[in-house]
């Protein structure tokens, strides 16, 4: 017999038992039951104002180590659009307070979480734009007008996101001439939960005449040589008229805004000239005067001149008519 396998056989038995019992080991205190993994994202929105780690961070690894770190508190917000940021460090102190030793936690991720609340903004620039809105559709005038901002209101943070939320607009007291407010309510579930007052300066909307060519003095301004612009002023549009027909009194430059003195009514033609004869013509119902003069003036239809009677030599101050005879002014 050989007495060698005797030698062998036991040596195997032994080394196969060593390895059942090297695999329990890894029971209660092994390395992966001492071990959490916290992963931490570089921006998170959250609902309730008090933070824990598990609503900013995503914990996986032993259950319990988890939990643990889970429920660790990381403060609180304490005024509305107020952000909280959280760097390793002090995730790792706030770790360490409740008995998570940080050899026993892997951090992943952002170098440091930037937690905000969820919440609802109103910004400055939209309670200027529903001010203005309201104020177009209730000027304080008859003239249609805008307004521009004196001052841009704060911005309003809401602590949460309300679905049932209005805007309520009416007119504060009146300020400086040229000025009105607006005040605007924020309004959730018929409860105010605050306002912004915006001071608007009044703009009002008007037109204006511009050449679009040079134009002649005498030329008469019509659709091809003049445009017609909106524009906006600091006071209410009052008895504008349209420059169509009138005739320039003196040479226009393109591209010039036509104020008034720059055009006029066009003049009738002359009727009548200086040192010519005409009929002084006087009727009434029932009987008919006329004589022989010599105008002093030239003179257009519907215009007054001065008349010398021939006859009598008398001056006398007569109306042109359109057919060239004038008619005493008694």
């Amino acid at each position: 017999m050989n007495h060698r396998w005797l030698w062998i056989i036991p040596t195997v038995c032994i080394l196969s038992l060593a390895v059942p019992c090297n695999a329990a080991s890894g029971g209660e205190g092994s390395p992966r039951d001492n071990m959490v993994r916290i992963h931490l994202p570089r921006e998170v929105t959250v609902q309730n104002p008090l933070l824990s780690l598990g609503q900013v961070t995503v914990i996986t690894g032993a259950e319990r180590l988890a939990a643990t770190a889970g429920s660790v508190r990381l403060g609180r917000f304490s005024v509305p659009g107020q952000k909280i940021t959280l760097d390793r460090a002090t995730i790792l102190s706030r770790l360490a307070s409740q008995g998570v030793a940080a050899e026993n936690v892997v951090l992943t991720g952002a170098d440091a979480v930037t937690v905000r609340r969820r919440q609802q903004v109103i910004s400055g620039d939209e309670f200027v734009s529903f001010a203005r809105l309201f104020l177009q559709q209730n000027p304080p005038g008859s003239s249609p007008c805008d307004g521009t901002a004196a001052a841009r209101p704060k911005d309003l943070v809401l602590p949460d996101e309300p679905n049932n939320m209005q805007l309520v607009p009416r007119f504060a007291e009146n300020g400086a001439n040229g000025f009105v407010t607006v005040q605007v309510s924020v309004v959730v579930g018929g409860k105010e939960v605050g306002s912004r007052a915006v001071p608007l300066r009044l703009r009002y909307r008007g037109h204006k005449a511009v050449t679009l060519q040079e134009i002649p003095e005498g030329a008469t301004l019509t659709q091809e040589n003049v445009k017609i612009e909106e524009t906006v002023a600091d006071r209410p549009e009052t008895g504008w008229k349209s420059p169509y027909g009138l005739v320039a009194l003196r040479d226009l430059p393109a591209r010039m805004e036509i104020r008034d003195g720059m055009v006029d009514a066009p003049q009738p033609s002359l009727v009548i000239r200086r040192n010519e004869t005409v009929v002084i013509r006087l009727q009434r119902p029932g009987f008919l005067v006329t004589a022989v003069g010599l105008a002093m003036q030239e003179g257009r239809a519907g215009q007054y001149v001065k008349v010398r009677n021939t006859d009598s030599h008398r001056v006398i101050v007569c109306k042109v008519n359109d057919d060239g005879t004038v008619e005493p002014v008694l």
